[in-house]
């Protein structure tokens, strides 16, 4: 058997982390099976469609490496209204890929369930069933449909007027669900709603459509999250009906915060393109997304693996049963070992757009500035968490600052405005004087420094950081200064100086 998974996202909003993250189970089973990844665009839902999500969808699944097998063709994105197509076009030999297009599939099968008594035609108005559900609420009842229309004569409404196509589950019994994860899970059909299976608009429900196209699009095993089980009975009753072969399913445990609790766009849902805006490199995010609920074995206390690793240790009969816990600590963590991985060239290009976004550097990045900018990688490449945090860490090298009092005398440097205003001087006197102004030479002369003051390591260097960079923490000192060069050192020195001596001198 060739597996073959889907994500079928709906163009209504970029999906959350949790939702990615199965998505990353999804496609490392297809890679490790051999199989096929299928992207399915499920716009049914016509008053929340946004179709301008879908190229986002996708360009975020990109950047992750999540790339697919088979998905909508260019046509189908250009019908859609997608801008640029072409860029995102795949196709398949089970189109076409997204569900406003397969309209009439979703009515032919509608209408086969209704001639083997599986299914029945419903005109109740919106104003009755508001009732109904209003009598259900007084009377404490579980919310449903009270199967008004379940029983009427075949010819009792008409095809031509107004209605719906409701599912008609069994009233008695149980339905199964098989599922790879969570074991035998055993379901009363008396509890499950007559469900509306094809809208009155022509429409399918999504568990009408999504059944179809897995059965249509040969889908072998269907990966999700587990709060998705309570509507699995329900489309197994639909398979059953058609006598269509039911696929293996898998509900993943959810997504939770720390202490288990429910993982909310607040606390750190956020969806693809945030965590790229936030600063973190796609191998990281999906490294750490790949071990979110899944280890690669027992007793590997190892967690950084490349993609290919991933691929090869994955199993999906190994996904833990208990909700798996988001950490951003973990995360930066994670994402700084990638950072201090990455070849310095690389990382370089990375950065460029994070200080562009800051506006620190201009756009299209000047040529003139690639050497300092090249030069401030390594002094940052150790200290990074996020790619963002070089904004932070970094502006001083592109935009001038006025030092403070508050600032120059830090209370940990334990100098006084009259000591701090002789070690400025100082400093400015032998940096003035040396010749090669490298990181190296740099260092020579402000160490002898130390000697000559009869100070602190601490107090003399951290006093020269604050009058340089502005900053309590920098990156490191010496290769600072050489990149800032002597004219902005000194420029920068005597301010802090004139900052102090109105400090002695009232």
């Amino acid at each position: 058997m060739t597996v073959r998974v889907r994500f079928a996202p709906s163009p209504t909003g970029e999906p959350h982390i949790g939702n990615v993250r199965t998505v990353v189970f999804n496609w490392l089973f297809a890679r490790k099976m051999g199989g096929q990844f299928i992207l399915r665009i499920e716009d049914t839902d016509r008053t929340r469609y946004r179709p301008e999500t879908i190229p986002v969808i996708m360009d975020g699944l990109r950047w992750l490496g999540l790339d697919w097998d088979e998905g909508p063709s260019v046509d189908e994105l250009r019908r859609s209204g997608v801008e640029n197509p072409a860029a995102y076009g795949v196709g398949g030999p089970r189109g076409p890929y997204i569900q406003s297009e397969r309209l009439e599939l979703y009515r032919q099968v509608a209408n086969e369930l209704l001639e083997r008594g599986w299914a029945y035609r419903c005109n109740c108005t919106p104003e009755r069933l508001a009732q109904v559900r209003e009598a259900q609420r007084a009377r404490k009842l579980p919310i449903m449909y009270d199967r008004h229309c379940r029983d009427l004569p075949p010819d009792a409404i008409s095809p031509d007027e107004p209605h719906v196509i409701r599912l008609k589950v069994p009233l008695s019994g149980q339905t199964v669900v098989h599922d790879v994860i969570k074991g035998d899970v055993v379901l009363e059909n008396n509890e499950l709603d007559d469900q509306v299976l094809l809208k009155s608009d022509g429409f399918p429900t999504y568990h009408l459509a999504v059944v179809v196209d897995d059965h249509d699009m040969q889908i072998t095993h269907v990966i999700r999250g587990d709060d998705w089980i309570v509507s699995t009975p329900k489309r197994i009753l639909i398979y059953q009906a058609m006598g269509w072969e039911i696929p293996v399913y898998c509900h993943v445990p959810l997504v939770t915060m720390p202490g288990g609790k429910k993982l909310a766009k607040r606390a750190g849902a956020t969806s693809i393109t945030e965590f790229r805006a936030q600063g973190y490199l796609p191998a990281a995010l999906f490294n750490f997304l790949a071990l979110l609920g899944w280890s690669p074995g027992e007793g590997e206390e190892r967690e950084i693996f490349d993609r290919e690793e991933l691929i090869e240790r994955f199993d999906l009969f190994r996904v833990n049963r208990a909700p798996a816990s988001f950490s951003y600590d973990k995360l930066d963590w994670m994402n700084g070992v990638y950072i201090r991985r990455t070849p310095q060239e690389m990382l370089l290009e990375s950065l460029i757009p994070v200080w562009q976004q800051a506006g620190l550097v201009p756009a299209p990045c000047p040529e003139e500035m690639r050497p300092t900018l090249r030069r401030i990688v390594p002094l940052v490449q150790e200290r990074l968490k996020r790619l963002t945090d070089v904004v932070e860490l970094t502006d001083f090298f592109f935009v001038d600052f006025e030092p403070t009092v508050e600032l120059l005398l830090f209370p940990k440097l334990k100098l006084d405005a009259e000591k701090g205003l002789d070690v400025l001087e100082q400093a400015r006197r032998v940096l003035a004087e040396v010749d090669d102004f490298s990181a190296a030479e740099v260092e020579s002369v402000l160490r002898a420094l130390v000697e000559e003051l009869g100070l602190k390591n601490r107090q003399v260097l951290g006093i020269i950081r604050m009058a340089v960079t502005g900053k309590i923490v920098s990156p490191p000192l010496f290769g600072t200064i050489s990149i800032l060069g002597r004219e902005k050192v000194l420029q920068r020195l005597d301010q802090a100086t004139q900052v102090l001596k109105q400090k002695t001198h009232g």
